[in-house]
Order: C-alpha cells, then structure tokens, then sequence
C-alpha cells in the first residue's frame, strides 16, 4: 500500500521531511556517514520531493557551493537549515564563532541593556551570514531554561538559566534574525532546561505539572512566539503529568493542545532529529513519522529511514489513521514561511563578500572581552612548563587545531603541551587527594586548560573526573601555573572554590579560537621566568 516514487501523495509528504546533509560537497569528506546521506541517496531524494535538508561541516565557502548544488538537484524550493544556535562559524569554518548564549545570560544580570543589545547584533550576524552562505533557516533560538546545572546537553546553549532572561534574551536574537529574511526556530517545546540526561542518548523524564511548566518553561517559547519566530521545534522527553506514554515529540497533548491551541502557535511545528536514541530505542522510523504527523508536527527532521517515514505516511493517510486536510494544512504553512523568505532580496549568495565582514568580526570580540572573567594576579610567568588541555571530545576538534592560540601561545613561551582527550590515554590514578599522574605529565610548572561542556553524546561521562582534586594537588605541589576553564560556568565556579587567589586564573564561556587569544594573551607574561621557574618545585 506504500507510495510509488511518482505518486502525488508521496511528493507532497516528500515536501515534508527534512533530511540530514555533509556541508562539504564529496562523499568522503563527509564526517557523520552514520547520519550525512551520500549524494547518490541525497540527489535521489530530492527527486522524490524531499523538500528540507539541514547541513553540517565543511567551510563557509565550501557551503554557499554545496547550497546551490541542492538547490539544482531539487525541482522546488527547499529549506536549508543548521543547527548554528553559537553563529555559522560554530559549524563552518572561516564565519563568525559566538560566544554561547548562556554567557549573555550571565551579562544580563550585571548590564542588561548591554546584553539585550548584544543578543539582537547576535541574531543579525547570524542571520545574515546564514543567508549570504545560501541557508534560509536557522535552528534557533534556543529557549530552554538551563535551571539545572547537572544538564548535560542543553547547558551553554540555553539564553539564561532563569525563564525572564532567557525568554528576553531568546526573543533579542530572534529580533535580530528576523530583519535578515531568515527563518527561526525556538527549541526544544515545551523545555529542555531541567534535564539531566541527554535525548540523543535516551528519553529523559520530565516530571513536572502543567502549572510548573507555565511558570518556569514556558514563558521563553511566549515571547519569542510574540517576537514572530516562525517554527518550533519539538523535545524527545516524557512529561508523564500531560502525556504517559508519548514523549513530548510524539504527543498530540503537548503538539496541539498545549502549542497550538493554549499558546495560539499557528507557524511550522518540526520534530527533533528522529535519528535519536530517544525515539530510535522504542519506535521504527515509519510509525515514529507517523505518530508526530498524528501528534501535530509539519516537518519531520532526520528520519531514521526518509523512504520509509514517506512510505508510512503515505500509508497512514490512505488508510485513514490522518486527515487528508492534516497534510493540507502542514503545506500550506511551509508555503507561508517560504514566503517571508522570499519577501527579501533573493537568496544568491554572493561569494565576494567577506566572512566575516568587519563589524562582524568586531562583534565577534566584543562578545569574548564582555563575558570573559579573569582572576586578579600578576599574570603567568613562567616558561618551559607543561601546557596540560583537557578536550571533552576527541582530537583534532573545532576548537583544538595545530594552530589554536591555546596551544601555539603557550609553547611560544616553552611550555610543551599535552592534550587529554576521549580516545587518549587516561590522565588519572586511583588516588582521591591525588588523582593526577603526574609522573605521566613530567617535570615544571604546570598552565591547565579545560575545554568543558555540555555536548551532545556525551552524557554525564565529564562531570565525575576529579578536577577539583586535581587542582588541589597541583596547588599543594606548587605546580600550577594558572588555570583556564572554557565552557562550563558550573566548573568554573566549582574550581574557584578551591582555588587559591594569587592563581592566575580565567574564565571563558566562549571555546573559540578568539576566546584563547583573548584569555592567553591576558594571562601569559614573558618576563620573570627564571625566578618563576625557581618557584616550582616537585
């Protein structure tokens, strides 16, 4: 009973899911395999009608090609979209990179003004070099409340960690994106913030009730609502208070009666990534498609199988299970958004014009400088020590190249450097006062670099490694040097307990290559190493 590739029903379903694409434009380049379909599938796809696809890696310019190539492959408009909540540059390389939105959050409690400013040049930036790279849909704002520190996946990428900040801060950048001709998405509904397992992995519970939900997580998706974003994405969890046996993804309670009908959100309505755990553990991809169709959503993003959510779809309205006008309806709202698309200068993306631009890239430090936080010292003085990094993930990454500051500023000042990753050889011994080896690490002075927080995949592994111990054993030994944490303000501020005050130390929400000039260059002080060196003894 499934469609056939020429069906009418099939192509206008086909218009409805959202496929997952590599930025860089030949299939070995591709860096997710697993996820990134090869151009042979991706061409065919786009044949059947498939009208979305949302893109990662590769560079900005690399990207303005790869756009147009689909572009060409399709025979109606598509939506490209990414998932760039920190800039385009946080995904292709050679845009702007931003500082987290969480770091605004914190701004905003001591300058206000400032960081709603901030926010809306934030959306404005991403906007437009979304658009000048040929994408006319951005993945965000996020509007999750990150009021759980222990949240291992949202973190950082929320806009503050109470429900007014994030909410005026969400509704700034979607301000900002808006001017652009880009289209917006508020993520992940009803809220992700007070979690403390990952989606990607497994289906958090969580178990709040209607009136919490209104009070805490609800109110940055209203605002940014008001403020015209023009869809909303879904979150794989299960509030068992509206909905005991469907995640929030798959529940016609949270879809229709609780988005459209109580918050009145009449624009697209898209899945998280069905392709995670949180789905892909307990429903195949046909029923899982047809149960968020059924549930309230338009556009299913990243099915775990595009030919069978199609086909399943094809079936359940054949059948009956969904309304002819259901489909109808979900069209005629991608009709709208491409629209106001196009109510803008056509997207051609003009390949002369510099990313970033001057203002962009001067918006880029303002944002590192206004949300870096530095102890009070005298600097690093010391030289030909051990430069030891701490990478949640595995290496090379974004923010660890050859040439990142955070290791090419310090071995300028003889420091050798030793990268801790995921795939590497573990740094600790099973001492709870001294959980170093630091008979692994060698001789001198030690500058300890953390790149810490949440990500996706990553689960809770992080947060049980001992780096409070650790810092107290390098302070006792007198052996560290100073000490950055990039990411995490939860680590940071865990650290600076026991931190002691005369440490140079820095603070950076941002991991960017930016943020670790703007820290090193801060913290590193070329003078007096010889009596620093006489300090630092085993």
């Amino acid at each position: 009973m499934s469609c056939s590739p020429i069906d009418r029903l099939a192509q206008k379903i086909a218009e409805l899911i959202v496929v997952r694409a590599s930025g860089h434009l030949s299939d070995p380049q591709r860096r997710y395999p697993r996820w990134e379909l090869n151009n042979a599938t991706l061409e065919r796809l786009l044949h059947r009608g498939v009208g979305g696809v949302i893109l990662l890696g590769g560079s900005a310019v690399e990207l303005q090609q790869r756009t147009e190539m689909l572009r060409r492959w399709s025979a109606q408009p598509l939506l490209l979209c990414a998932d760039v909540e920190e800039g385009v540059g946080q995904r292709f390389e050679g845009a702007s990179w931003l500082v987290p939105p969480l770091a605004l959050g914190r701004l905003y409690q001591n300058d206000p003004q400032r960081a709603l400013d901030l926010a809306e040049r934030y959306g404005r930036c991403t906007g437009d070099q979304a658009r000048r790279c040929g994408l006319n849909w951005v993945l965000g704002p996020v509007c999750d409340v990150n009021n759980n520190p222990a949240n291992p996946v949202i973190n950082v990428r929320a806009w503050g960690e109470d429900a007014a900040t994030a909410g005026t801060l969400a509704a700034a950048f979607q301000r900002g994106l808006s001017r652009t001709g880009v289209l917006g998405c508020a993520k992940h509904f009803p809220g992700h913030g007070d979690t403390s397992s990952d989606s990607h992995l497994d289906l958090p519970v969580l178990p709040h009730s209607k009136e919490r939900l209104a009070a805490v997580e609800l109110p940055p998706f209203q605002e940014v609502i008001a403020a015209g974003v023009d869809s909303v994405m879904t979150a794989h969890l299960l509030l068992p208070e509206l909905d005991q046996n469907h995640p929030a993804t798959l529940s016609t309670t949270v879809l229709t009666n609780l988005l459209r009908h109580d918050l009145h959100f009449d624009g697209l309505v898209v899945t998280d990534a069905l392709v995670m755990e949180a789905i892909t553990k307990r429903y195949g991809a046909a029923e899982a498609a047809v149960l968020a169709f059924e549930a309230g959503a338009d556009l299913i993003l990243m099915p775990a199988d595009a030919d069978a959510a199609i086909d399943g779809l094809c079936d359940a309205f054949r059948s009956g299970r969904l309304p002819m006008q259901r489909l109808e309806d979900s069209l005629q709202r991608r009709r709208q958004a491409l629209k106001r698309i196009d109510k803008h200068q056509p997207l051609n993306p003009a390949q002369d014009t510099p990313l970033p631009s001057e203002s962009e890239r001067q918006l880029e430090q303002e944002l590192v400088a206004a949300c870096l936080h530095l102890q009070p010292s005298t600097g690093i003085n010391c030289s030909q020590g051990i430069n030891l990094i701490r990478v949640d993930g595995i290496v090379p990454c974004p923010v660890l190249s050859g040439t990142a500051p955070a290791l090419r500023l310090p071995e300028g000042q003889g420091f050798k450097s030793l990268v801790i990753h995921s795939q590497g050889p573990s740094p600790w011994q099973p001492d709870q006062d001294s959980p170093l080896a630091l008979e692994r690490l060698g001789q001198g002075p030690v500058l300890l670099q953390l790149f810490m927080r949440g990500n996706p995949f990553r689960g809770t592994q992080d947060s049980i490694e001992p780096w409070s111990a650790a810092v107290q054993q390098l302070q006792k030994l007198h052996r560290l040097a100073g000490l950055v944490v990039y990411g995490s303000p939860y680590l940071w501020e865990q650290l600076r307990t026991v931190l002691k005050p005369d440490i140079p130390a820095a603070y950076s929400p941002g991991q960017m290559p930016e943020a670790q000039q703007q820290v090193l260059k801060s913290l590193l002080n070329r003078s007096h190493t010889a009596a620093c060196n006489a300090d630092f003894t085993d």
